[in-house]
């Protein structure tokens, strides 16, 4: 019923298995070595300020039935205050130079402790095998000066001849870029983790209100570049330049009980953006952000040339996502490729989209997205709960061609991308607006197979009309029902959709079409 997700030398990660989205069947009461703790009622919780290498006995108690979790937290080299390095932690005070030195002569092991304060500082280089623990209180400020962040080249060159090393990337291309606040290059075995919040202040800077005029991409909270065994669990992240947990090329990093926060207007601050990777976990989170909550990527047409690896093997589960464009998006630099994805038991509440899955002409041919599975999710307030759309127009300079936008086939060739199977299993939507689901395949390029299984959709008493999905000559539409162009295979099996404006199901283009009990309710 309850099992370990992470346990770490101070803090430790534990997940109830069953069948609600997020929250918990029931609150619960959370004890460790008999002292109650906290009450909880999401399926995820944390337990901090553990000590290192020592067996715990820790216990919750659901509806009168008490549950034992032994755990024995794991065994560190030293643990030493970032303070002892000089840092002053006044919000102030520039602490970069003691962080940064902390890092750099700690052993192997070792755990950096970030006790309560403000820690103001320019970006940091993280190094292999390391753990910073931030205490609740504690805060990490980035600088709000842009001339306090190094621009780092996108790529650069191996003087013995070797293969060009990346460096820097964003929306899709290594490119230069601003340093990031905690910036990893193969690093491995780090860890961030604690009660306290990392803030990247971008509220107080330019990298917000004049985001249209970079020619720099912005820094993010967290870039990770060819990393791998990374983990981030329990802190608070908020305010990034641009997008806030940034993976690249990594293999093996998983976020558990992470809060990622930004302002519902804030410019592009995705809260969770793997690139490229391969097995990551995200488990647990609550992020709340002015663009995607959680955006899967594999790189432009470019990329996928200089080193071709697709998104592979992720988990998301037990996560609420709120107020972004899309809750769980694919895309839409996908060049790469993308598969074996997982999303289940989330929540989400109030984003434009619910699952959203973009992409275009141009992303190439290993720009393969297959073998999708959404199951045991409930939406509230969203506008178009479900979106693919493989005419996505926004972030290319040929985003209005002809090319892009052309209604007629064109050639398969190698710019042509390719959606495979897509399944959508036992999702409970309330209060949409614009479309049921809005699934707009290519005519050269038809979706494989699209399967919606014990689906429940109901529209806003009060709906709006929206664009469901950003392409070329978009028209806004309100209570439309399940509207699916140019796929193969459609699979609809108890299915109700109360509400809409029309039919409940529109297909165009679509070769073979099964239905099982599609339900109608006005």
């Amino acid at each position: 019923m309850i099992k370990s997700l992470y346990i770490g030398s101070t803090s430790a990660c534990f997940e109830l298995e069953n069948d609600t989205a997020y929250t918990a069947p029931a609150p619960f009461d959370v004890y460790l070595d008999g002292e109650h703790r906290f009450s909880c009622d999401t399926n995820v919780f944390s337990l901090f300020g553990l000590k290192p290498d020592k067996n715990y006995l820790a216990e919750i108690v659901m509806d009168g039935v008490r549950h034992a979790l032994p755990l024995h937290t794991c065994a560190e080299t030293c643990a030493v205050d970032v303070r002892s390095f000089g840092a002053v932690g006044d919000g102030e005070h520039d602490d970069t130079a003691a962080i940064q030195t902390a890092l750099h002569f700690l052993p192997a092991g070792a755990r950096l402790y970030f006790p309560a304060g403000v820690y103001l500082t320019r970006p940091l280089a993280l190094r292999s095998h390391i753990t910073l623990d931030f205490a609740e209180g504690a805060v990490l400020l980035g600088s709000a000066d842009r001339e306090s962040y190094p621009v780092l080249p996108g790529i650069v060159s191996d003087l013995n001849g070797g293969d060009d090393l990346m460096t820097g990337a964003f929306e899709g291309l290594t490119r230069p870029m601003y340093q990031s606040l905690l910036h990893g290059e193969y690093c491995e075995d780090v860890t961030i983790t604690g009660l306290g919040h990392i803030d990247g202040n971008a509220q107080n800077s330019d990298f917000w209100t004049a985001f249209k005029s970079f020619e720099t991409a912005r820094p993010r909270i967290l870039f990770l570049c060819n990393c791998r065994n990374v983990t981030m669990h329990g802190v608070t992240v908020k305010n990034s330049p641009s997008w806030n947990l940034h993976p690249f090329y990594c293999e093996n990093v998983s976020f558990y009980d992470v809060k990622v926060e930004a302002p519902k207007n804030s410019p592009n601050t995705d809260a969770i953006d793997p690139e490229a990777c391969v097995g990551v976990n995200i488990i647990g989170c609550h992020l709340s952000v002015g663009d995607d909550c959680v955006a899967i990527k594999s790189g432009k047409l470019e990329l996928s040339r200089q080193r071709l690896q697709a998104a592979q093997k992720h988990v998301i589960r037990n996560c609420r996502m709120a107020f972004g464009h899309g809750a769980v998006t694919l895309g839409s630099e996908t060049a790469c490729g993308v598969r074996e994805l997982s999303v289940t038991r989330c929540l989400f509440d109030s984003t434009d989209r619910g699952l959203r899955i973009k992409t275009r002409r141009g992303r190439g041919k290993h720009c393969d997205i297959t073998d999708i599975v959404f199951e045991n999710i409930r939406m509230r307030n969203v506008i178009t709960p479900f979106v693919i759309n493989m005419w996505y127009n926004c972030c290319d300079p040929d985003r209005f061609s002809d090319y892009v936008k052309c209604r007629t086939p064109l050639p398969v060739d190698d710019r042509t991308p390719h959606l495979g199977a897509f399944t959508f299993r036992d999702i409970d939507c309330t209060d949409a607006h614009a479309a049921a689901c809005y699934i707009d395949g290519l005519p050269e390029s038809p979706i494989d197979q699209v399967t919606f299984e014990r689906v429940f959709v109901r529209f806003a008493e009060e709906a709006k009309s929206f664009v469901p999905a950003m392409q070329n000559d978009a028209v806004a539409r309100c209570r439309m029902g399940l509207y699916l162009n140019n796929v193969r295979r459609v699979c609809v099996s108890h299915v109700t959709v109360c509400g809409a404006q029309g039919k409940a199901l529109i297909t165009e283009n679509c070769a073979n079409v099964e239905t099982n009990e599609l339900n109608e309710d006005v």
